[in-house]
């Protein structure tokens, strides 16, 4: 019986790079390096362009794996023409950010495609760089910071593998480099974001890079709130000072909508004067009062949603925003939001507002389109003539409806399907009357519309409901998710009086926060089916982590910055004052980096000194040598002079030389400083013991 024999080794891909000769190896490390920078950019690119790209690095590692030759400069010019033509044709322009972007993309791609000297190399390196900043136009979110981190860090590899030209450094030694050259550089980027002032526009990005999330809108049909229920995107970061208040009074006033067309509803025309309703008229309960701070993420809309009810916001916002809080008590601003706004103001959670005896403005809130939805103003029409509620007030009227909602097998839903005819007339009527399943909107349109039909003046206020807390930090969350409709309809004597109508076929949804969600995945069913309470945990620690980025990096604004200024001991700190500590922090920092270039210079080498110290121990034995003399020709000298007597003398200096030269045998030399004193005097001891026995010359 003959015995096996081993079977051959296959090697690894990590063993196979590693046998690679070092052009090819580079050059494939940089091709990855180029296609993890890319990558997160496939959403935004074109599918030519993602297409092309990865056709270009793929081609190029081949032409590295095989070694074959790089492609004709005509083959270069029309890969670049046909790019600049299929910009053009679907951007229309090879103008702005959309378009610049795809071209860069290309250009990287194509230069790699001609890597034929280090220039080459360093061009493709720091057009690698400029690529890395165009993500931050799309998105400044922490998964995005995190990738361009690697990027960098891959990048600034490839750059330092260009700059050994001898022999073949692994990536593991090149890519620590680049680790060490990060870490050093670490504290003056911080430095400069600290303190660099952010004086528009040359800081931030362009108004057309943050994209908007909230979701709110100036326009409301049924349907388009419940849309909002499926992005689950934070909207809202809050955090209270002292006790937060319940889930059922967390209402955030966004647009408030009071034309009704018969299909949409939308704000007051700006211009349109109502007589006694030109300015808020608030009567806020101060004993109830609720100190926050807030972080508003980028809308699409000219108002804050603000916590109900917020009476005054501090100084110190941007000045072009230009916030003012009209009668209706939404915050309008002079444009949509398309910055994070951090702010901290105080909510008065009970309060009453709006004329509290009849106006002539009033008579616009009981508006309504003729010729649509007849069936339910006929049924408003027959509730007014119930004896009982013939001359009920507003309010016995809106509790009236609230009962009406719970009994007659209303249901909230997500996925009430579409309303109306095929021009969206009469949707109010199929709701309210024959199908009565809806989401938030379709409540609060229904029930404005059979207020009004009552005589009695309302209108829709959109905005969020409730929050999140996350256990982790302590702030809350409010999500798009939490996307909410209600009513306010006017009684004498109170004013504008809160109507949820939600409240009353959904409770869950108000008071203990519950909302409707989509189903989950099947992933999220899998672990939550295996560890119920892993995704939640999962997901409060990443949000606090998302969080935190957002609070000290995204928002660390112009105000930030000279708040940070006061607790260093500025009273009245200016961004000329940033400037100044600045320069100031820049030039000691240059003084101590010439400092410690000085004693650097100065500064013997350890190993150097021993090395002295032991051609002195032999001198004084009689064996000259002087400063050029290697360890090597030293124990040579020594065993051509005492022969067998010098042996552990020859011994200790080839130790010595190893301990230099020999990364495999000793530890590695990483600067004249980091040496192992320690080992260096061990040797330094046993020379000296040594040569205790040897002869005199």
């Amino acid at each position: 019986m003959t015995p096996d024999r081993p079977r051959p080794r296959v090697a690894g891909p990590w063993s196979r790079l590693r046998s690679l000769p070092r052009e090819a190896r580079d050059t494939l490390f940089l091709l990855a390096v180029i296609a993890w920078v890319v990558a997160p950019h496939a959403g935004h690119l074109p599918m030519w362009c993602t297409g092309l790209t990865a056709a270009m690095l793929a081609w190029r590692a081949r032409l590295a794996l095989l070694g074959r030759a790089l492609p004709a400069r005509w083959v270069m010019v029309g890969l670049l023409l046909l790019a600049m033509a299929a910009t053009a044709w679907t951007h229309r322009t090879l103008l702005g950010k959309d378009a610049g972007v795809t071209l860069l993309v290309v250009l990287v791609a194509l230069k790699t495609l001609e890597l034929r000297a280090r220039r080459d190399a360093f061009v493709v390196f720091f057009l690698g760089f400029f690529l890395v900043l165009t993500h931050f136009l799309y998105s400044q979110a922490l998964p995005v910071a995190m990738t361009m981190v690697v990027a960098v860090w891959g990048l600034l590899t490839a750059l330092v593998l260009a700059h050994m030209p001898v022999g073949q450094p692994s990536l593991r030694q090149a890519a620590g480099l680049a680790a060490r050259m990060c870490g050093l550089g670490a504290p003056i980027m911080v430095v400069l974001f600290l303190l660099f002032p952010r004086i528009a526009p040359l800081w931030g990005v362009p108004g057309d890079g943050l994209d908007a999330r909230t979701g709110l809108s100036n326009r409301l049909s049924l349907g388009s709130v419940a849309e909002l229920a499926l992005d689950d995107s934070v909207a809202i970061t809050l955090r209270f000072f002292g006790p937060a208040p319940p889930p059922e009074s967390l209402y955030f006033r966004g647009p408030v909508l009071s034309e009704f067309d018969g299909r949409e509803w939308r704000p007051l025309p700006a211009g349109l004067f109502l007589p006694g309703l030109l300015r808020p008229e608030v009567r806020a309960d101060a004993a109830g009062a609720v100190d926050y701070e807030i972080t508003l993420e980028p809308t699409r809309v000219a108002v804050l949603p603000m916590p109900e009810l917020t009476p005054g916001l501090p100084p110190g916002l941007p000045e072009d925003l230009r916030l003012r809080q009209r009668a209706d008590l939404q915050w309008a601003t002079s444009r949509p939001l398309d910055e994070r706004l951090r702010l901290r103001a105080t909510a008065h959670p009970r309060f009453e507002h709006g004329p509290a005896e009849p106006v002539a403005g009033l008579r616009h809130y009981v508006e309504l389109p003729p010729g649509y939805n007849p069936r339910t103003l006929a049924w408003a029409a027959q509730m007014r003539r119930d004896p009982r509620l013939a001359q009920a007030d507003a309010d016995t009227l809106a509790q009236a409806l609230l009962r009406h909602i719970r009994s007659a097998g209303y249901t909230y839903t997500l996925n009430p399907g579409a309303y109306g005819d095929a021009q969206g007339r009469h949707a109010i009527d199929e709701f309210w009357l024959d199908r009565r399943e809806g989401f938030c909107e379709h409540f609060a349109a229904a029930v404005t519309v059979v207020l009004r039909a009552l005589d009695i003046p309302a209108r829709i206020v959109t905005g969020y409901q409730g929050a999140e807390r996350n256990p982790v930090d302590g702030y809350y969350l409010v999500r798009n998710s939490f996307a909410h409709a209600w009513v306010e309809y006017w009684q004498p004597g109170r004013g504008w009086v809160r109507l949820d109508p939600t409240a009353a076929v959904a409770p869950d949804r108000i008071v203990r926060h519950t909302p409707l969600r989509p189903a989950p995945g099947l992933l999220a069913t899998a672990l939550g089916n295996v560890t119920p309470g892993l995704l939640a945990q999962l997901r409060h620690q990443w949000q606090a982590l998302n969080t935190a980025w957002n609070q000290w990096v995204l928002n660390h604004s112009r105000g930030r910055q000279l708040e940070l200024l006061r607790h260093l001991g500025l009273r009245s700190p200016s961004w000329q004052d940033l400037v100044l500590v600045l320069l100031g922090l820049l030039v000691t920092a240059s003084l101590a980096g010439a400092a410690w270039a000085w004693w650097e210079r100065r500064h013997v080498d350890p190993w150097l000194a021993t090395l002295r110290r032991m051609r002195a121990v032999l001198a004084r034995r009689g064996l000259a040598s002087d400063d050029t003399t290697a360890p090597r020709e030293l124990a040579r000298r020594a065993r051509e002079r005492w022969g067998p007597a010098a042996q552990a003398v020859e011994a200790v200096l080839l130790e010595m030389e190893a301990l230099r030269y020999a990364p495999g045998a000793w530890p590695p030399m990483r600067g004249p400083t980091t040496l192992g004193l320690g080992a260096l005097g061990a040797l330094l001891r046993r020379l000296r013991r040594h040569a205790r026995h040897l002869p005199h010359a």
